[in-house]
């Protein structure tokens, strides 16, 4: 499994309705959040897989933006 955070858009829980769909039917992704207090919007993507690229797609498909700022492997170190 592996983490990996994206600075986004998503600015409130009205947005994370709205993008939630897109990133739940995405089968690679296990879990995620988007913290909405912080200053990037930061959200953290968990998973098997993941190809960040299409991540970013799939936010973009919901009206946002995202961009990756650090992946994490299961050891916790960045890959």
């Amino acid at each position: 499994m592996e983490v990996i955070k994206f600075k986004t858009n998503v600015e409130n829980e009205e947005a994370i309705s709205r993008v939630a769909p897109f990133l739940d039917n995405e089968e690679s992704i296990s879990r995620w959040h988007i913290d909405t207090e912080s200053r990037d919007k930061l959200m953290s993507v968990s998973g098997t897989d993941l190809n960040p690229q299409q991540i970013e797609n799939v936010v973009k498909q919901a009206g946002f933006k995202a961009e990756i700022i650090r992946v994490i492997g299961i050891n916790g170190k960045d890959l």
